[in-house]
C-alpha cells in the first residue's frame, strides 16, 4: 500500500539534493510511503496518485529522532541522588552501584517492562530509532538477561558489562576486567552488536578501556566510549584510535581531543540531559562544529544522571546551553545519531530510506527549541506504519 502525505508545511529531509541548505529543507511538500520506504519526496501539486492520502494540514515533518545512547534496562531509581546533587553534591560515578543492586534484585519481567514504559515514551516524543544498552547487571546471567530485554525494545544493543568495578570486585580490578573480557563477553557478545566502556575517573582507565574494546571487537561487536564526561582524559582519543563509532559525552575536550575528533570517522554524541541532571558544564558544541566534527544528540536515558527519554528536550538544551543554532541541533538529533550508529537508512527522509517520521504541531522545526518542555508530536510514522497519533485538532 502506497500513502501520500500531502499538506506539509516544511519537510526536513536531511538531503541537500531534496531541498535547501543541510536540512533539505523543503516547504509545500509531500511524501509518498511505499510500505516500509520513502519513495517519492516533491512538490505537492506534481505528486503521484497513492492508495492512500493524508493531507497534515500544514504541520510541520522531520525524521525520527534517533537516540544513539539509552540506558533503558534497569530496576528502582535515584531521586535521592538527584536531590542531593541540586542541594550542590558533585556527580560522581559511583552512584550507578545503586542501580546495579535494584537490577540485580529484579524479576526480568520487571526489567522488560519499565523498558517497554521507557520506550513506548520515547516513541511518542519521535523517537523511531533507539540504541539500548546493558551495565546495570555487571554479573555474566545479569547482563545476558539485560541485552535479552534490550534487544525486545531497541534497534541497537550494546554490551556495557565494563560500565564500573562492581562492589564484589572492589579489590580485585584485575579479576573483574578478566571476567568481563573472557566469559561475560562469551556470554553477551551473540546478544549485542555493540561494546561500550566508561573511560573516566571512577570507571575504567585508558588500559582497562583498550582491553574490553579490543576484546569485543575481536567477537566482531562495533565500539563506543563513554569518554570525558567527568574531566579531561583519554577517552577520546582513545576512541578515535580504535575507530569507535561515537565517542560520547565529551563534556571535557583538549584542542588535541577536538583535533583528533575532527579528522576522524567517529562521532562527538553530546548529552545535554546528564550536564543538566549533573550541573555539570555543557560541552562548546560550537567549538567542535568549527573544528569539523560529526554531532550527534542523545538523551542518555538512565535512572541517575538523565532521567529523561525525550529528545526534543536534548534539542532545546543543545541550543539554549551548547551554542547549537536549532537547525544543527535537530539534524544532530536525527542524522548525527544516524551516522553515530553507522545507519544509512535512518535519520533522513530521502528515497530509499525507512519511513521513520514525525510530525509536529508548529509551522517549523525551530519550535522544538522555540517551545521548550510542550509536547509538539502530532502523529509519528515507523517503517510506514502509523505509531502514534494522530492526534485530534
Amino acid at each position: 500500500m502506497s500513502l501520500l502525505l500531502t499538506g506539509i508545511g516544511t519537510l526536513v529531509t536531511n538531503d541537500p539534493e531534496q531541498g535547501c541548505g543541510p536540512l533539505g529543507l523543503r516547504r509545500g511538500a509531500a511524501l509518498v510511503l511505499d510500505g516500509e520506504r520513502v519513495a517519492w519526496v516533491g512538490e505537492a501539486r506534481t505528486a503521484p496518485a497513492c492508495d492512500e492520502r493524508v493531507d497534515l494540514a500544514g504541520r510541520t515533518v522531520l525524521p525520527g529522532f534517533v537516540d544513539s545512547h539509552a540506558h533503558l534496562v534497569f530496576a528502582g531509581d535515584r531521586r535521592a541522588e538527584f536531590t542531593a546533587r541540586m542541594a550542590g553534591r558533585r556527580y560522581q560515578a559511583g552512584g550507578i552501584a545503586a542501580t546495579v543492586a535494584a537490577t540485580r534484585a529484579a524479576s526480568e519481567q520487571v526489567l522488560r517492562e519499565r523498558a517497554r514504559r521507557l520506550r513506548a515514551e520515547m516513541l511518542r516524543g519521535g523517537t523511531t530509532t533507539v540504541e539500548v544498552k546493558s551495565g546495570y547487571g555487571l554479573t555474566v546471567a545479569d547482563e545476558a538477561r539485560s541485552l535479552t530485554v534490550a534487544a525486545e525494545v531497541g534497534d541497537e544493543v550494546t554490551f556495557l558489562g565494563a560500565h564500573v568495578v562492581p562492589p564484589e570486585y572492589a579489590a580485585d580490578r584485575a579479576g573483574y576486567l578478566a571476567l568481563v573480557t573472557g566469559s561475560m563477553l562469551d556470554a553477551c557478545a551473540p546478544l549485542a552488536g555493540w561494546v561500550d566502556v566508561f573511560c573516566d575517573r571512577g570507571a575504567f582507565d585508558a588500559a582497562e578501556a583498550e582491553a574490553v574494546l579490543t576484546a569485543g571487537a575481536a567477537r566482531g561487536l562495533g565500539l563506543r566510549v563513554h569518554a570525558n564526561q567527568l574531566g579531561p582524559g583519554p577517552g577520546v582519543q582513545l576512541a578515535v584510535r580504535l575507530g569507535a563509532a561515537s565517542a560520547d559525552h565529551c563534556t571535557h575536550l583538549s584542542d588535541a581531543d577536538v583535533d583528533a575528533l575532527a579528522g576522524s570517522g567517529t562521532v562527538a554524541t553530546l548529552l545535554p540531559s546528564a550536564e543538566f541532571c549533573t550541573r555539570s558544564p555543557y560541552p562548546d558544541a560550537r567549538r567542535l562544529l568549527a573544528a569539523g566534527c560529526r554531532l550527534a544528540l542523545a538523551t542518555d536515558c538512565n535512572p541517575g544522571t538523565s532521567y529523561t527519554t525525550s529528545m526534543a528536550f536534548c534539542v532545546a538544551l543543545a541550543v539554549r546551553e551548547m551554542g547549537l543554532s536549532a537547525d544543527e541541533a535537530v539534524r544532530a538529533a536525527t542524522l548525527g545519531g544516524a551516522w553515530a550508529l553507522r545507519r544509512a537508512d535512518v535519520g533522513r527522509l530521502s528515497p530509499g530510506a525507512r519511513a521513520d517520521l514525525q510530525v509536529l504541531d508548529a509551522p517549523d522545526h525551530v519550535h522544538l527549541a522555540y517551545r521548550p518542555g510542550v509536547d509538539l508530536v502530532h502523529a509519528v510514522w515507523r517503517a510506514g506504519r502509523l505509531a502514534v497519533g494522530p492526534r485530534d485538532g
